[in-house]
């Protein structure tokens, strides 16, 4: 089969699975992949799709050309048969996990040889006691072990995750010379999402971080996904050098109209934006036929966020457009 594509013209080539909703951190900012702090108790939920679920839903979206999966949470590593359902993930697909990585100490090898590629690990500032304020964890040299293992295990590069707002902003140019200084390392700085998360005053203007590093840089790139900037940035010492790249899809119709991906909810719902919970769409007792029929569905009512879900109003705002109210 070939790759389906929305009425815009977005093929979707990689979908992202939230495993858990379960997580040992709390950070502030945290939205849950959308869903809102829907956290509860740490052990195994009987909402949580199965290990069989996960793979039934792979290999049927691999008939339609999705070529990557990436596993998210929650924090996916409290899955117990979460090497499992990366050995079993069909092997066309390229596989990456998002993890606060407390758990890759004595487990990154095996994720590796199951067929992990990629991993990006949380990591919003580089001292002990500014790391437990934001998440709310005392595990900030378990992460740092994290990231070694990762390293060792032959994932490189790892990407650190750092969410940019007000209380992160300022650990930003440490954490950039940190990769440069660090074979193996790169940076996502994420842009704070104030509308899922209910805190507007912890925003930053992100634009300020892309001209920072515009003027750091050696050299600036762009990624096909999201047409999203990377930046070059040379150590203080000039020995190093690292990558840094913004994700920035707040009021960014350049973003939505470059996505190309869709989510799974650890429950088994498909969900076609970030930013929406109005198109959650249940795949019943997940056979194969109704994940193809649900899976089409999600993919043909795609819509971008911004500049078509969300339209600008008259004074420069947003607000939603009438089309989809009731969609």
């Amino acid at each position: 089969m070939s790759v389906l594509a929305d009425d815009f013209g977005r093929e979707v080539t990689g979908v992202r699975i939230s495993l858990t909703d379960r997580c040992n951190f709390d950070c502030v900012y945290c939205h849950n992949e959308g869903l809102g702090d829907t956290r509860g108790p740490m052990d195994p939920q009987d909402d949580e799709m199965s290990a069989d679920d996960v793979v039934r839903f792979l290999e049927v979206v691999r008939e339609f050309g999705v070529e990557k999966v990436k596993f998210t949470g929650g924090e996916p590593m409290l899955r117990d048969d979460l090497e499992e359902i990366i050995r079993r993930t069909p092997d066309e697909m390229e596989v990456s996990m998002t993890t606060n990585g407390t758990f890759l100490p004595g487990r990154a090898e095996g994720l590796v040889e199951a067929g992990l590629s990629r991993v990006n690990v949380s990591q919003d500032a580089l001292d002990p006691k500014e790391f437990a304020e934001i998440t709310k964890s005392g595990a900030y040299d378990r992460v740092i072990e994290g990231v070694h293992a990762a390293l060792d295990a032959g994932l490189d590069p790892v990407k650190l995750n750092m969410v940019v707002f007000e209380h992160t902003a300022g650990y930003v140019p440490e954490m950039v010379e940190h990769v440069a200084e660090n074979d193996g390392l790169q940076l996502q700085l994420i842009q704070y999402m104030p509308e899922l998360t209910g805190k507007p005053e912890w925003n930053i203007d992100i634009e300020r971080v892309h001209g920072w590093l515009e003027e750091q840089a050696t050299r600036v790139e762009r990624r096909e996904m999201h047409h999203r900037a990377r930046y070059w940035v040379e150590s203080d010492d000039g020995d190093g050098e690292g990558m840094v790249e913004i994700v920035d899809p707040v009021e960014n119709p350049e973003f939505c109209a470059n996505c190309h991906r869709v989510r799974v909810t650890h429950e088994g719902y498909l969900k076609g934006c970030l930013n929406r919970n109005d198109d959650l769409r249940p795949m019943g007792e997940m056979s194969r036929a109704e994940i193809r029929e649900t899976y089409r569905e999600t993919v043909a009512n795609r819509v971008p966020f911004y500049g078509e879900y969300m339209v600008r109003d008259g004074n420069g705002g947003w607000e939603i457009n009438d089309e989809y109210v009731n969609a």
